[in-house]
């Protein structure tokens, strides 16, 4: 099973990073513009987070990344019915950063292996173990980036994108 999804060390709260990571209209500091494509279907909430770009702190509890004054940040919204799907989440300086993002698609807050889909920055091949930091870490500078982040789903016995995505 895909353990690093499941592993946490202090209960998370949904709310944490929140009011870090949403982007102002209009925003001209760092952030990341996420064009997300690939969906399953249009149900439930997206769920897009912001961690350091190095492997000890990539996908690590949120609690401890903020006691710690490390960068996290999170923004969440519910999956558009139809268009263009696109977040914005803001970073706290320019620099290199990593991050994921969760269609939770019965809106649980919960990664369900079976039936939710994850993406990453840089878009790597998933394994059954998460990505090393390395491969998903992007640079932004003063002003905010656009790149694309493809969802991918459990087919068989690996995580893939959808042959026929939404």
């Amino acid at each position: 099973m895909i353990l690093w999804m499941m592993a946490a060390s202090l209960a998370s709260s949904p709310d944490l990073g929140i009011a870090a990571g949403r982007c102002r209209t209009p925003e001209t500091g760092p952030a990341f513009l996420v064009d997300v494509t690939g969906l399953k279907d249009r149900a439930g909430r997206l769920k897009l987070e912001l961690y350091p770009a190095n492997d000890a702190d990539f996908l690590a509890d949120d609690n401890i990344l903020i006691s710690a004054g490390k960068p996290f940040a999170r923004v969440e919204a519910s999956t558009p019915q139809d268009g263009p799907v696109q977040l914005c989440i803001r970073a706290p300086h320019a620099g290199r950063y990593a991050l994921s993002l969760l269609h939770d698609r019965n809106s649980d807050r919960r990664f369900q292996l079976s039936t939710d889909g994850i993406g990453f920055s840089n878009n790597p091949k998933l394994g059954w173990s998460k990505p090393g930091a390395d491969r998903v870490a992007v640079d932004v500078g003063d002003a905010p980036r656009r790149i694309a982040i493809v969802m991918n789903y459990r087919h068989g016995l690996g995580m893939r994108p959808e042959k026929t995505p939404n």
